[in-house]
Order: structure tokens, then sequence, then C-alpha cells
């Protein structure tokens, strides 16, 4: 059931304390959520920590990175991310990008991709790809400022769940809220638990197989609402 816009505001500022609240974003990072009415228009807070983000501070923009009100505020400047990957993605319903620190070993060692090892971890959908900014543009601030990076981002993406941006952190894409929210926590899971791995020893990765059957079960509705409610409950939304 495609949820009304109200709704899905209120859950868009509940996504965004969650992911502080389980070490996902800190001070910086951003969630955001598609129009549920049109295709073309997307919400993510102005510039502000997660961790304080409130329904004021949500703004709508177009698929060009465009705030359509901004209201006096100041927008992140990395809003242009969300807006590509939703132009080249008309599955995808919310984005998460973040720079979790579980994750970020991986996104500076060439030699050792981030692969699901559980089977949580099976909804990054295999060998995580990476994306280096200086392969098109050279050196850069490292932001994802203008629509020729995010677009180039979003290739790398495709049509998986996550992608590691060099250097940089991480960008998280699925059909919903919850969803985005399962992935980025999962992701910031799979690396720890990846790492401790590779402290002992070879670590047994889940095959092909495993990945895709797993994944599907996972993203499906009902275990969906059972992680939503619970880290709902955990940022203190649990009675609301």
């Amino acid at each position: 059931m495609k949820q009304d816009l109200h709704s899905l505001l209120g859950d868009l500022v509940i996504a965004n304390r969650i992911l502080a609240h389980e070490n996902v974003l800190d001070d910086f990072g951003h969630v955001a959520v598609r129009h549920p009415d049109r295709a073309d228009r997307f919400f993510v807070s102005r510039s502000r920590s997660p961790e304080i983000v409130t329904r004021d501070d949500l703004l709508e923009f177009t698929l060009d990175g465009v705030p359509v009100d901004p209201k006096g505020l100041r927008p992140y400047l990395e809003s242009v991310l969300h807006a590509r990957i939703f132009a080249a993605r008309p599955d995808v319903q919310a984005t998460v990008h973040h720079h979790s620190p579980a994750v970020l070993p991986y996104t500076v060692i060439d030699e050792v991709p981030l692969r699901p090892v559980f089977h949580m971890g099976s909804v990054l959908g295999g060998p995580v790809p990476v994306w280096d900014s200086r392969d098109e543009f050279g050196d850069t601030n490292m932001l994802i400022d203008d629509v020729p990076k995010a677009d180039s981002l979003a290739k790398v993406l495709g049509g998986g769940t996550s992608v590691l941006l060099r250097n940089h952190g991480a960008t998280c894409a699925a059909q919903s809220l919850p969803a985005v929210v399962f992935v980025s926590v999962r992701m910031k899971d799979n690396a720890e638990l990846q790492s401790r791995a590779m402290a002992m020893g070879k670590p047994r990765y889940l095959t092909e197989g495993e990945t895709r059957m797993a994944g599907d079960m996972l993203m499906g509705e009902r275990p969906l609402e059972r992680a939503w409610s619970y880290w709902r409950a955990r940022a203190g939304y649990g009675g609301i």
C-alpha cells in the first residue's frame, strides 16, 4: 500500500534518527525518500546533522538536485547525489549516503572487497563495487556535488543496493525507507564482522545463491516491518 506524504515525511525524520542511533550516520551523511505521488521529486533534510533533523528541516527537490522551495534553508551540497540515483533508478524509493567508520576501511584498501559474510549481509548483493572519483574527475574536494559526478556514481551503483566511494564512504539504495535503513545498518554490521573474521583467518563468504535467496527474503515486507519496528523503538519512537 502506498504511503501518504504526511506519514512518509514523518518516517523520513525517524529514518534520520534511527541511522544516527545505529552509528551509520553521525554529524554528516543523509537519507532521502522519493515523493509518493510525484516520481520526479524527492525529499531530504536541509544541511543538518541527522540526529536533530525535524519535519521543518525537510526540503523537496527535483531530480536535477534543485530545491523546489528552499525556504531560506541551506541544502546539503550532496543533495544531487540522491537526485541522480532516483533519476537513474525508477525502482529506488529511498537512498542513504553515509561514512560509517566500520565501512571506511573497505574504501581505502583495493585488495579486500566488502562481501556478504552472514545472512543479514546478503542485502549488499555481493561484492560491493567501488566508485573512484579520480577515474573521471581527477583530484576533487571528494564531494558528489554536481550532476556529472552524481551520474557517474549512479552508473557504478547500477542495479544494486550499495556502492562504496573511494576514501569517502558509501551509498545505499532500496525500495523503501525501511529497506534502505536495513541495507545501511547491515552494511555496517557486515563490515564489522568481516573485519573481525579476517583478523582470525580467511573468511567464509556467502555463495552467490545464498546471497540472492537470503537477500530476497530479507527485503520482504514482514522482515522489514520487524526490523523497522525494532530500530524505531531503539531510537525512541516505539510508541509513535
